[in-house]
């Protein structure tokens, strides 16, 4: 695996495998790699001929500097992980490469961005929507891979993408979920142990959310009894929304940690 710092770097180190047609896989990433970035690699490396993953941790996604700053950072074990499961460009450049001095212009996706995490984080999806053209202009990958944990997120991007007209394909990849059924999340690493017993909830009560509604019921109340349930955890928001479909997201907090987490829902008549 070969790891580059800047976008002359990427364009030349990847002209060659676009000169013969080679189709190439992007992997958007901001590090801190799991078993759900393991996931988005390994399904680039199945679909791919050049699997490209950026390392990134976006300024413009945050809404405080406290929150970048504790964001955790291990480029070193990052790009362990990325070899190993074949990766073949690591892209890994500093804030300045990204944003130089004067840049000025950004990609606003609109309404899809303004619920849920857009009004939780005013200008998250400005950033991330931005940070995602310029990487796919950078790398003019064929397919790039999300997971499905962020829906929201990948709504917006499929939208910039038609919207745009990008010349590229947009692949879902499930959440992937620890045993216990805990989604997995770069920033599940600052949860304390009793913290993390608590979070344990989140996925409790979506799944009690999707059962109530499969039986006709109220998957919002459902969701949020089991959340209002479980002490020291404070919720952002529950709702149901499309998001590439009918969709149950809920956000919460505990302590300084904030999680999302969804789940996709059908109604009884559709099973």
């Amino acid at each position: 695996m070969k790891t580059v710092r800047s976008v002359a770097e990427v364009r030349e180190t990847l002209e060659e495998a676009r000169h013969r047609g080679a189709r190439i896989g992007l992997v958007p990433t901001m590090g801190a790699f799991h078993h759900g970035h393991v996931a988005l690699m390994q399904a680039a490396r199945e679909a791919c001929d050049v699997v490209v993953v950026s390392l990134f941790v976006n300024p413009a996604q945050f809404e405080s500097e406290k929150d970048l700053a504790s964001y955790p950072r291990d480029e070193a074990r990052d790009a362990g992980i990325a070899a190993d499961v074949g990766v073949d460009l690591l892209f890994a450049p500093d804030a300045s490469e990204i944003y130089p001095p004067r840049f000025d212009t950004w990609v606003e996706p609109g309404a899809i961005g303004q619920g849920l995490e857009g009004a939780a984080r005013p200008g998250h999806f400005r950033g991330v929507a931005t940070i995602c053209t310029k990487l796919f202009d950078i790398v003019q990958p064929r397919v790039a891979f999300f997971g499905r944990k962020d829906a929201q997120q990948v709504a917006v991007i499929r939208q910039v993408v038609r919207d745009l007209d990008l010349a590229v394909e947009i692949a879902a990849i499930p959440t992937v979920r620890d045993d216990d059924g805990l989604a997995l999340s770069s920033r599940n690493a600052l949860l304390g142990p009793e913290e993390r017993r608590r979070a344990l909830a989140l996925s409790r009560a979506l799944g009690a959310g999707a059962e109530a509604h499969r039986s006709g019921g109220d998957g919002v109340a459902a969701a949020r009894a089991v959340l209002a349930g479980t002490p020291e955890l404070d919720i952002d928001y529950v709702e149901i929304v499309d998001l590439d479909g009918p969709t149950l997201a809920a956000a919460v907090r505990i302590g300084s940690v904030r999680l999302i987490d969804n789940v996709r829902l059908e109604s009884a008549e559709s099973r």
